[in-house]
C-alpha cells in the first residue's frame, strides 16, 4: 500500500491506477479454496476470522499462515483438535500460537504484533455450559484491542450471583456487555433492564427437548420487552465480540 501511495505522490501513476492497485490488495487468493479479505480490519474495524468448521485441517493451516503473514495475525474459530495439533507443528519462526480449547479458537500472530487498545467490554455467561461461547467472545474482543471483564455461572437460577459482578463491570467502565445464555436464556433480558450500556445477547444451543438447539432462547431474547438488548445468532460468540468491541471503540473516541 505504501509503495502504491509513494508512486502516486511521485506522479508515476495516476489516481485511477492507484485505486485499481489498492483494490487488488484487498483480496488474497489461496489456491482454489479461499479469497482472504486481508484488509477487512482496516476497512471495517472487524477482523476476518478463519472459520475452521467443515474445513480440511490442511486448508485451515494454509489459510492461517497466509493471513498471519499478510496481517500480522490470524484468528481461527471453531477449530478441531486436528487443527490445534497441525497449527502447533506449523508455527513459523518469529510467530506464536495461542490456543483456547474452551473457545475452540487459535490466534497465530507475530511475536511483536500488538493489538491497539480500544476500550473495555463485559462478558457474562449464565451457566458453565455456556462458557465455551463466552470465551469465543473474550478472544474476539481481545483481538480487537478491548480489555475484558468477565463473570461466569451467574444465571437466573441463582440471581443473587449476578449483582456483584455486574456492579464491578459498571465500576470498571465497560462500554458494552455480552451476555451468553442457553436454556430459557433470560439472563440478557435481566441484565439489560439493570444497566445503561448496550447489551448483546447470545443464545446458546444448550438445553433440553423443546429448546430446539437454542431456538427457544433466541425467541426469548427477540421477544424481550426490555430495551437496549441486541441479539446475535445462536452460539455466535465471534459476532457478539465484534459488535461489542465496535461499540467500545466508538465510546472511547468520545
Amino acid at each position: 500500500m505504501e509503495e502504491i501511495l509513494q508512486a502516486l505522490l511521485r506522479g508515476e501513476i495516476d489516481m485511477d491506477t492507484a485505486k485499481q492497485k489498492l483494490n487488488v490488495l484487498q483480496i488474497m487468493e489461496i489456491g482454489n479454496i479461499a479469497k482472504l479479505d486481508v484488509n477487512r480490519a482496516r476497512r471495517t474495524g472487524a477482523p476476518e476470522a478463519i472459520l475452521a468448521h467443515d474445513k480440511e485441517t490442511e486448508d485451515v493451516c494454509r489459510l492461517s499462515l497466509a493471513m498471519a503473514e499478510a496481517s500480522g495475525y490470524a484468528l481461527i474459530t471453531r477449530a478441531k483438535e486436528s487443527d490445534f495439533a497441525a497449527l502447533e507443528k506449523s508455527v513459523p519462526e518469529g510467530y506464536e500460537l495461542e490456543i483456547n480449547r474452551k473457545a475452540r479458537t487459535c490466534l497465530l500472530k507475530r511475536r511483536e504484533h500488538v493489538f491497539a487498545q480500544s476500550g473495555r467490554v463485559g462478558v457474562l455467561a449464565a451457566g458453565t455450559a455456556d462458557i465455551g461461547v463466552a470465551e469465543e467472545v473474550v478472544v474476539t474482543a481481545r483481538v480487537m484491542g478491548c480489555e475484558v471483564s468477565r463473570a461466569y455461572d451467574v444465571g437466573v437460577a441463582g440471581i443473587h450471583r449476578l449483582y456483584g459482578p455486574l456492579t464491578e463491570m459498571l465500576e470498571q467502565g465497560v462500554s458494552a456487555m455480552v451476555v451468553v445464555a442457553g436454556m430459557d436464556a433470560v439472563l440478557p433480558i435481566v441484565v439489560s433492564s439493570h444497566v445503561s450500556v448496550p447489551v448483546i445477547g447470545v443464545p446458546t444451543s444448550v438445553g433440553y427437548g423443546m429448546g430446539k438447539d437454542g431456538l427457544a432462547g433466541l425467541m426469548t431474547m427477540l421477544q424481550t420487552c426490555s430495551p437496549g438488548l441486541a441479539v446475535v445468532n445462536i452460539d455466535n460468540g465471534f459476532g457478539a465480540g465484534v459488535f461489542a468491541s465496535l461499540i467500545a471503540r466508538q465510546s472511547r473516541k468520545r
